[in-house]
């Protein structure tokens, strides 16, 4: 069987949740020439450190998509110096140093983020999934509960998918498919939640369910290594063997260097010896 999501994979999530969920998600598609402008121009005029704090961090969040994470960095400790109370500056700065690999760093900014606002919904979503990525579960699941049963947070069904992706990893499928089954009634498309009904029902042997949701998945999203794991697992307990090969096939083709190729080809030789 795969192993699960990697850490990188969570932590990105929550960061997608972080843009989904604040007013920064107009800064995915904000011109960088643009906000300096802005800041110059408020540099001319009466400076208004709060506004120039958010448009550091818009700027720092441009950055991260880009990977230049040097720049990312010093505009969100610049953010933070700017307006010590602006709450997206450390939860993107936490974002960034797990993403870099440094947990201990982005354990200290979510902990003064949630000193800042600690029943904010998207910073609980965010924390939680972090906290999963580091298999600390049960306090995982007591943070994105704090997301997802607020009726305000506009964007729960994240909070509830990332429960639920992580309630895999806990080895507690009902829960997980449960929350995600909720996710997806909110947002049938969200791929997270596709891709993670795929994993229950390869866990719970469930393959015709598995097959149709990493097909849904698929028409949405190009095949990782990962996805296309699922659905090689899926054709195989199925007995769709040309399915089975097709799939294995693009495997090894697109990512020949991934663990996932590794086990198709581990399987293969598994076989011939049989």
């Amino acid at each position: 069987m795969p192993k699960e999501s990697n850490k990188i994979t969570m932590i990105k999530n929550a960061f997608i949740a972080l843009l989904l969920a604040t007013s920064l998600a107009a800064c995915t598609t904000t011109d960088d020439k643009a906000v300096i402008k802005t800041i110059k121009t408020q540099k001319s005029t009466e400076p208004n450190l709060e506004e120039a704090a958010e448009l550091n961090t818009q700027l720092a969040i441009g950055y991260i998509q880009r990977q230049q994470y040097k720049p990312a960095k010093d505009k969100l400790e610049k953010s933070i110096d700017q307006n010590p109370d602006y709450l997206p500056a450390y939860k993107t700065l936490a974002y960034l140093y797990a993403l870099l690999g440094q947990p201990e760093k982005a354990e200290e900014k979510y902990q003064e983020a949630l000193d800042l606002k600690p029943d904010d919904p998207d910073l609980s979503n965010s924390y939680g999934a972090f906290l999963c990525s580091l298999g600390r579960y049960d306090e995982a699941q007591e943070r994105l509960r704090v997301a997802y049963t607020d009726p305000f947070y506009e964007t729960l069904y994240l909070a509830e998918s990332n429960a639920g992706s992580c309630y895999i990893k806990q080895g507690e499928y009902k829960q997980a498919e449960a929350l995600l089954r909720k996710s997806l009634r909110k947002e049938p498309k969200l791929t997270g939640s596709l891709i993670s009904m795929a994993e229950v029902g390869i866990k719970t042997e469930r393959y015709l369910m598995a097959r149709a949701y990493i097909q849904r998945y698929h028409a949405i999203k190009s095949p990782s290594a990962e996805s296309l794991w699922i659905q090689i697992q899926a054709e195989k307990n199925l007995g769709a063997k040309d399915h089975y090969i097709k799939y294995a096939r693009k495997l090894i083709q697109d990512f020949p260097d991934s663990d996932e190729a590794g086990w198709v080809e581990a399987e293969a030789r598994s076989e011939q010896l049989r």
